[in-house]
């Protein structure tokens, strides 16, 4: 019976070739967009799951309110992990990470370096928190010993080939040397954070027991059946015993006081797996994804899979509705309403394997571009896992039934001898099945869900396009970056003049810190002699030096610039707005603050406010500025040169020479600060990019299943034309006739979804300290292109119907 019923399926299915071709393109392309939206979402919430410890694994936060800055770090004082660990029962192992970013390494005995990132400092108790086997070396003795070294498989093979690296050298930033003690599989890609080089925590240049700084990521272990919300309320006793003290001999203040301040210092914890997308932290160890990212691509697969959805299960029953003849047929000549129910459902079942093999062609072409679009390493491997093998044969399956079903119950159900003397026609049979009002209503569902992804994706792109084009309060055009000047030593201000020397160069200046991902140090300053909590504002204070400020284009509002004429500038200072508004205003030019200079917190250096620098951003356009300061220092870490040139390539090979006549050996890396800036961004950039593509994949599957409603509805309205025409209908009016129905349901779709797109994309803007404004023309412009397509969609069947020679119709009735 079952191979009957697909005999006749395919015979149905290939005699009606382009229903067949509409309903199975779309829907192969309404699950292809599902499943890869699918393999998105899967791998945005494996993150950190590979651990074995994953559920018993957390990270301590640090909430800090102090200085009028509110600080949520995802750094702690290094004291914290060991201090849990030896006070709580409860914890079963910690380990503090300290990120020290991109260093120089080399094979000792080398002259050459290689630029690495990825390298940090880690306890000997890493490999007990997290699950990264070895291939060689003890996890239990790897980072026991100073200046011992855990190096990644993809490592090891760029320093020493195919050789055993275990036992050899390797000399970081020309100064230290260690030893490799064990090498690691490639960290997995849904890691939280990523390391090529795990250094020995002993081997840390840091001033120890500092519950007053925050600079470890720490993670702890809990005992099986301890329960973490309350071990978390323990955290809050240990800033009382420890935190307090040192903030007393700093500070004169008891946390009592602080508190009535305004101000407060908290540790919260976070469960490992919840960091990747949960986590909106300062300092984290990597760009973390966003949960609001997730529910989005979500919901944007169920959108399309319940567009290609409606589209099959419109077709299939106004289909289904000319044949009930064919039912009549059948029953008189003996089949029973379960075998018509059978065939009908198998006609539909066969029609969604079929989508669902083509859907999976198009994933297999298209997982590589997608990949590169989402910068992801989506790997079809996936797809053979049992639940996603359960997913792909019940989902064609399901989807096939609930379309089949439908018809298959009302059409079964009519009496044989009423349809042959016609007393049921494929009208009252298609009223039966719900006629215009469901489909219309599917119509309306489809298009509306449409417009509510075209308004998104224009509201990204706008959002993108303003952050690239807002003032920033500094130049960031055709200002090179280089990166590790450290590695020139006291040649870095010969490089600097070499270059400056250079035509097409405009000015230079040598610092690690730029208005871009790079360098941070923060402290708190105070008036000259009033160490007073109340007084105090915690800022960034960053080193750099005379042509700091011209190179990159800032504007001094008050005050001046350093200047080498002015030999007291190396204890001068100046503000940002921000800073300058927390310490009183414009007023603050010319008087003192001062911080402290050790790690005690006992001795202070004052410095002079000698200008006000136009707030410039530092940090993503999610946040608002903040305090900042500029000191005069020597701070080699990069240079960065403003150029004017029209051949910018052969001025930066002009450049990279005069580097390696000065550092030879030395690789020379650099980025314009553009490119920089725009990194902080590329999250956005891909979500709008990505919406954009499925919004316009959403908006032809819907076009589909109109394009063959349209087809439908012309065929059953063929008599009507001919009759129309033979009156005296113009092809203009009969097309108006088709059309005006369709269209009418377009406009109701427009104005549903336009106030659910304004909320939804309003909420995900509050995520954005300067953000733009939803204008009416961005409903308007989604409303139009929604409704061009479609006018073009049904058109095309409304034109070639109105063309038909009447005459030819009639008789075909």
């Amino acid at each position: 019976m079952l191979r009957n019923y697909l005999k006749i399926a395919f015979r149905n299915l290939r005699k009606q070739v382009g229903f067949t071709a509409i309903n199975v393109f779309g829907l192969a392309l309404g699950l292809a967009c599902c499943l890869l939206i699918l393999l998105y979402v899967a791998d945005e919430l494996s993150y950190d799951r590979y651990n074995l410890k994953a559920d018993r694994t957390y990270r301590i936060n640090a909430d800090i309110r102090f200085g009028g800055n509110d600080m949520k770090m995802a750094v702690t004082p290094d004291p914290l992990g060991p201090t849990l660990k030896q006070d709580y029962p409860q914890v079963e192992q910690f380990v503090r990470l300290h990120q020290r970013g991109t260093w120089l390494v080399k094979r000792a005995g080398s002259t050459n370096n290689l630029r690495e990132d990825d390298i940090t400092f880690a306890d000997s108790t890493l490999f007990d928190v997290f699950t990264l086997p070895l291939v060689s070396g003890d996890p239990k003795r790897a980072l026991t010993q100073p200046n011992s070294v855990v190096i990644s498989e993809s490592a090891a093979r760029r320093h020493f080939g195919h050789k055993n690296p275990m036992g050899q050298m390797l000399v970081f930033d020309n100064k230290q040397s260690y030893r490799v003690t064990g090498v690691m599989h490639d960290m997995p890609t849904n890691a939280h954070f990523r390391a090529n080089f795990f250094l020995a925590m002993l081997n840390d240049d840091y001033e120890w027991g500092r519950w007053l700084s925050n600079n470890h990521h720490t993670y702890i272990v809990l005992k099986p059946g301890v329960d973490a919300e309350t071990f978390a309320k323990n955290l809050e006793a240990v800033v009382e015993k420890y935190v307090g003290p040192q903030a007393f001999a700093a500070l004169g203040t008891t946390m009592d006081d602080f508190r009535k301040a305004g101000n407060w210092s908290r540790f919260n914890m976070i469960p490992l797996t919840d960091i990747h997308l949960h986590s909106k932290q300062t300092v984290e160890l990597a760009p973390n994804g966003d949960i609001q990212y997730v529910y989005v691509f979500s919901a944007v697969a169920l959108f399309i899979l319940l567009i290609a959805c409606i589209n099959f299960m419109n077709l299939s029953t106004a289909r289904s509705a000319g044949r009930a003849k064919e039912v009549g047929v059948r029953k008189v000549l003996g089949s029973e309403r379960g075998q018509l129910m059978g065939q009908f459902m198998a006609e539909s079942v066969l029609t969604t394997v079929l989508a669902m093999g083509l859907a999976l062609l198009i994933v297999i072409v298209s997982l590589p571009l997608f990949n590169n679009v989402a910068a992801k390493e989506l790997s079809l491997q996936r797809l053979v896992s049992p639940n996603w093998l359960a997913l792909i044969v019940l989902l064609p399956v399901g989807v096939g039934l609930l379309a089949g079903s439908y018809p298959a119950f009302f059409l079964s159900s009519f009496p044989p001898i009423s349809v042959l003397k016609g007393v049921v026609t494929s009208q009252k049979a298609n009223r039966a099945l719900g006629g215009v009002g469901l489909r219309s209503g599917l119509v309306v569902f489809q298009f509306m869900m449409s417009v509510v992804l075209i308004v998104g994706a224009l509201v990204v792109y706008r959002q993108i396009t303003f952050i690239q084009t807002k003032n920033l309060g500094f130049r960031r055009e055709q200002v090179l970056a280089i990166n590790d000047v450290y590695a020139l030593g006291k040649r870095a201000e010969t490089f600097k003049q070499e270059v400056l020397r250079l035509p097409g160069v405009v000015s230079g200046s040598i610092s690690g810190f730029l208005p871009t991902p790079s360098g941070r140090n923060d402290a708190s300053f105070f008036p000259e002699g009033e160490i007073d909590q109340a007084k105090a504002v915690n800022m960034q204070n960053w080193g750099v030096d005379h042509d700091y400020v011209k190179t990159l284009g800032m504007q001094i509002v008050q005050g001046r610039d350093f200047s080498r004429r002015f030999g007291s500038d190396s204890s001068a200072i100046i503000l940002n707005e921000t800073a300058a508004r927390l310490f009183g205003g414009k007023n603050i030019v010319g008087k003192r603050i001062s911080t402290f200079t050790d790690s005690q917190l006992k001795t202070f250096k004052a410095y002079t406010v000698i200008g006000i620098v136009k707030n410039f951003h530092y940090e993503s356009l999610r946040r608002n500025v903040g305090a900042l300061g500029l000191l005069l220092t020597d701070n080699t870490g990069g240079a960065s040169f403003r150029l004017s040139s029209t051949n910018l390539p052969a001025l930066v090979s002009q450049i990279e020479a005069k580097w390696k006549q000065v550092a030879p050996g030395q690789p020379f890396s650099y980025e314009f600060l553009e490119e920089s800036f725009d990194k902080m961004y590329r999250a956005e950039q891909r979500v709008g990019t990505i919406a954009l593509t499925f919004a316009m994949l959403a908006v032809l599957i819907a076009c589909l299943g109109l394009f063959g409603l349209a087809a439908y509805m012309a065929e059953q309205r063929t008599k009507e034309i001919g009759v129309r025409k033979v009156l005296g209908a113009t092809v203009v009016g009969i097309v108006a006739l088709l059309s005006k129905d369709f269209l009418k349901l377009v406009l109701i779709a427009i104005l549903i979804a336009s106030p659910l797109a304004w909320y939804v994309m309003n909420q995900w803007l509050q995520d954005f300290a300067y953000k733009i404004d939803i204008e009416w023309w961005v409903f308007a412009l989604a409303g139009f292109v929604v409704v061009g397509i479609a006018l073009l969609t049904v058109s095309f069947q409304s034109v070639k119907a109105a063309l038909m020679n009447p005459v030819r119709s009639l008789r075909a009735e």
